[in-house]
């Protein structure tokens, strides 16, 4: 198995980095000083399909080879790939977190590199259709099944890694349509592309079905939900607007579910650049905002840690947040 394997080293890196520091909860403390990551392709036999992953995890030293971790898997937004939302899969990473970023062909940046700019629009509304979702959902199951076989197989670099028992599937845009399917969201013929592998998920940029209700797509989501958008979260491709957004986690059960709403943030928050349709002025505090709020969850949701969990339904998650954002959970 051929890999590429690149190193990141943390300290210094813009959020608090008190390696060896002991004190409150917090989640944007780095816990490892640096990350590996690994480049590795999923073959998928069945459907002559090749899904490349990209792999952020602790840097390997003697204690970190015997120790199992948590697993979170991503999915990109359409056009987007693998190498998006780094900050995300360093930052997860640095936690002690094996994050697998996938990249889905045919709503992956193949869709519009190398295009003209006026055909990239159709282009790009076109791959956004019930095919794609359907391989999305598809890529993820082919995708825990190899991580399953990798984390047994002798000396490949994720073996004996993975805690397979503690998956979490986080996506944006057409990545959140894609982790809402895996993770519970229920259709006409049931849950019918949830895995139950998932323990817990992170819609961001989440959106309500365009047929039947939010309620009956959400109301049976029985593990923990996080999702996260922004006052101005619209997406020209798909006709999603605000009200979609929103109108998820009022149809969702009781029980770990938890929204935040960023003040001015527009649908490129979640990733590194902005879209070219949009004009406001990144806000530098969101960025710290998602990760400290999806890391707390995650320890919540994966690691079961209760310090995480009183920090987000207390003043912690509050902390993080500027006065016109808002957080609520149920």
């Amino acid at each position: 198995m051929r890999y590429v394997l690149t190193a990141i080293v943390f300290c210094g890196f813009g959020f608090p980095c008190p390696c060896d520091a002991a004190g409150p909860y917090d989640p944007l403390q780095k816990l490892v000083e640096s990350v590996d990551t690994i480049e590795l392709t999923v073959i998928d036999k069945g459907r002559n399909r090749e899904i490349p992953v990209k792999v952020y995890r602790q840097r390997q030293t003697e204690a970190a080879s015997t120790s199992l971790a948590p697993v979170i898997l991503f999915s990109h937004g359409l056009g987007g790939s693998r190498e998006g939302s780094p900050f995300l899969g360093e930052h997860w990473a640095a936690r002690g977190y094996v994050a697998v970023f996938l990249q889905h062909p045919g709503s992956d940046v193949d869709v519009w590199r190398g295009k003209p700019l006026a055909e990239r629009r159709g282009a790009m509304q076109q791959a956004a259709g019930l095919e794609n979702f359907r391989l999305r959902t598809e890529d993820v199951r082919v995708a825990l099944d190899q991580l399953t076989s990798w984390n047994t197989q002798v000396n490949h670099a994720l073996a004996k890694s993975l805690q397979m028992e503690a998956v979490g599937m986080a996506g944006h845009s057409f990545g959140a349509v894609t982790t809402q399917a895996v993770s519970g969201q229920s259709f006409r013929q049931g849950k019918l592309f949830t895995d139950d592998r998932i323990k817990a998920a992170i819609a961001m940029s989440p959106s309500t079905p365009k047929r039947g209700n939010a309620e009956d797509a959400f109301s049976k989501v029985s593990i923990p939900w996080l999702l996260m958008t922004g006052t101005h979260d619209t997406s020209p491709i798909g006709d999603q607007d605000v009200a979609s957004r929103l109108g998820v986690f009022p149809a969702l059960p009781k029980g770990q579910k938890f929204e935040l709403v960023l003040d001015q943030a527009e649908h490129s928050v979640f990733t590194d650049r902005k879209l070219p349709s949009e004009s406001r002025p990144r806000n530098p505090n969101h960025h710290k905002a998602i990760v400290a709020i999806s890391t707390a969850f995650w320890d919540m949701a994966l690691k079961s840690d209760r310090e995480a969990q009183a920090w987000l339904e207390g003043e912690g998650a509050r902390g993080v947040l500027e006065p016109k954002d808002s957080w609520q959970f149920k």
